[in-house]
């Protein structure tokens, strides 16, 4: 190993703040790594498809979460839930919810800099 890097998304590059929602991402090796939190009441339709103007969100998602559930259901119909604990793997084309009273928090590996950007 040549080196090591480290930032805190305690003290983020960048913040976007939605509706229920707020992202936080950091650059680190090159690679974008996003916290996402989602209050209950989020809906990606409802808080994220005005502003990029897709059908479904279209990001590849990698992750893990930390806490609370969410709710993800494919373009074909095809639903889960994720919840604390799990890693994740969210294919572009779908809607995803908050599920129960709990906020979702989850970190991002893969396109976190992408997401909520208008198409």
């Amino acid at each position: 190993m040549s080196g090591v890097e480290s930032i805190s998304l305690d003290t983020p590059q960048e913040t976007r703040t939605f509706p229920h929602e707020e992202v936080q991402l950091v650059t680190v090796g090159g690679s974008a790594v996003g916290r996402f939190t989602f209050e209950p009441g989020w809906r990606w339709s409802t808080s994220v498809k005005p502003i990029v103007g897709t059908d479904r969100c279209e990001n590849h998602h990698v992750g893990y979460a930390l806490s609370g559930r969410m709710h993800v259901v494919a373009a074909a119909g095809i639903g889960t839930e994720i919840g604390a604990g799990e890693a994740y793997d969210i294919a572009p084309g779908h809607d995803a919810w908050i599920v129960g009273n709990d906020t979702f928090v989850g970190l991002e590996f893969r396109s976190a800099d992408q997401y909520a950007k208008p198409k």
